[in-house]
């Protein structure tokens, strides 16, 4: 049930990194909570820096594929039945060693605390727990 659940915010973030991405949304629109909404200049520096991509595609993108596949496996229960458990397990760790760097990133290299940017690297961390501990 945790899994699903972090998962399920872990989507919510990846989908609206995705939508300001794709500049469907203002970063600054009122309609997003104040804790979530991010200054253009900001954004811009986040979202459209060269880290914000792998292979081309935005990390937000690569990010909602994972919560997805987490959720699916979750409700499915192969979440932890070989073969998929390595998948899910090999994919966990890939999101916690990019989330590493994304964090070294925006600390050092564009200088910004962005909340959201943190805590889906922290629900990426909690899932890679959760699975290597078979909860």
């Amino acid at each position: 049930m945790i899994l699903f659940i972090l998962a399920i915010i872990g989507f919510l973030i990846s989908s609206y990194f995705t939508v300001l991405s794709l500049n469907w949304l203002d970063p600054a629109d009122s309609r997003i909570p104040s804790l979530c909404r991010l200054g253009q200049q900001t954004c811009n520096r986040v979202i459209f820096s060269p880290r914000a991509r792998v292979f081309g595609v935005p990390n937000s993108l690569l990010g909602q594929l994972f919560y997805v596949a987490i959720l699916i496996g979750t409700v499915s229960r192969l979440l932890f039945v070989e073969p998929f458990y390595l998948l899910f397990l090999s994919a966990s760790f890939l999101t916690v060693l990019l989330a590493i760097y994304l964090s070294y990133s925006l600390l050092f290299l564009t200088r910004i605390r962005g909340f959201l940017c943190f805590a889906s690297h922290l629900i990426n961390l909690i899932i890679f727990i959760l699975l290597v501990n078979g909860k």
